[in-house]
Parts: structure tokens; C-alpha cells; sequence
């Protein structure tokens, strides 16, 4: 079974095959799934207190905040080979 990695930043890392999508974070409807992650327990926060610019949503419903641009992490998805992390920050 070969399991992707994806570095999102700061020594961060996920497995790609669980992600099901990579947004921005401005608009409303992703800031209420943020609030709702939250309340949930569900919020895995990886900005390292920087502003957040990527929200990842996963299939088992967490939500993970990152602090480089979704465009990063989406070509990151597309350059991994599998099994290691990609070491682009």
C-alpha cells in the first residue's frame, strides 16, 4: 500500500489519500465549517500561530489550518512520490 505524505508546512505532514479538499479560508461557509471543526474537536491547527491561508478538509471530517498558500500544498500533491514526505517548505 503506498501511503503519499504531504508536508503542509513547519515539519507538518498528511496523508494524502485522506484529503478530500484544499480551500481557502476567506469565505463564510469555510470559516463556519472552521467554528464548527472546532466545537466538534475536530481542528488541527498547523499555522505555528501564523495567519492561515490553506484549510484542508479530510474524509473523517477534521479540519487542518495551514499557513502556505493552497496552491503550495495542491502542487506538493501532485510532485509527491510515495511513501515520503514532500521536503519543499
Amino acid at each position: 500500500m503506498d501511503t503519499r505524505l504531504i508536508n503542509i508546512g513547519f515539519g507538518n505532514i498528511v496523508a494524502a489519500g485522506r484529503v478530500v479538499a484544499i480551500v481557502s479560508p476567506e469565505s463564510a461557509p469555510i470559516k463556519r465549517i472552521i467554528s464548527d471543526a472546532r466545537e466538534r474537536g475536530q481542528l488541527i491547527d498547523a499555522t505555528y500561530g501564523r495567519r492561515t491561508r490553506a484549510v484542508i478538509i479530510t474524509d473523517s471530517g477534521h479540519v487542518i489550518l495551514s499557513a502556505i498558500q493552497p496552491e503550495t500544498v495542491a502542487n506538493r500533491f501532485l510532485t509527491a512520490k510515495p511513501g515520503l514526505p514532500d521536503e519543499t517548505e
